[in-house]
């Protein structure tokens, strides 16, 4: 499991030119789900997305506040592009990234453990064409990789 984690002081996403999720400050959270992927990857990037110490704290400037103590939330984005091999050729080859169907149940459940915070959580449309708005607050991108190898 893959997650591009980025610290938004707001983020939109759209399909077909209709806003579907949005959230002011918070994360946003573009998700890539690998073949080999479990519930072990999902429960560890889930923790690791809430207990992620990224904003500051008022007095100090630095990451001293996780998205779950600041009531932030969160916009999820399915993203299988992440898995996109680059290596040989030109053009990526997606062959590390789970089918679809498969993709799309964890995908499912990643959110459902999330929303068990009790935080905000919005998202875009799994496997439609989307347009993702990003005010990047900082900015602060972060890599998060789990491989079940």
């Amino acid at each position: 499991m893959r997650v591009i984690v980025q610290r938004v002081s707001s983020s939109q996403v759209s399909v077909e030119g209709a806003v579907i999720g949005r959230i002011g400050r918070g994360l946003n959270l573009l998700v890539g789900i690998a073949e080999t992927d479990t519930t072990v990857e999902l429960d560890w990037m889930a923790q690791k997305c809430l207990s992620l110490r990224l904003f500051p704290a008022e007095d100090s400037g630095q990451f001293d506040l996780s998205v779950q103590d600041i009531q932030g939330s969160l916009l999820v984005i399915s993203q299988f592009t992440l898995y996109g091999d680059c290596r040989k050729g030109r053009r990526p080859s997606f062959d590390q990234a789970a089918s679809p169907t498969q993709a799309v149940k964890l995908y499912e459940q990643f959110l459902a453990k999330l929303r068990q915070s009790g935080l905000e959580v919005e998202t875009g449309q799994f496997g439609a064409h989307m347009q993702v708005s990003i005010a990047n607050d900082g900015p602060v991108t972060l890599v998060l990789d789990r491989n079940s190898q």
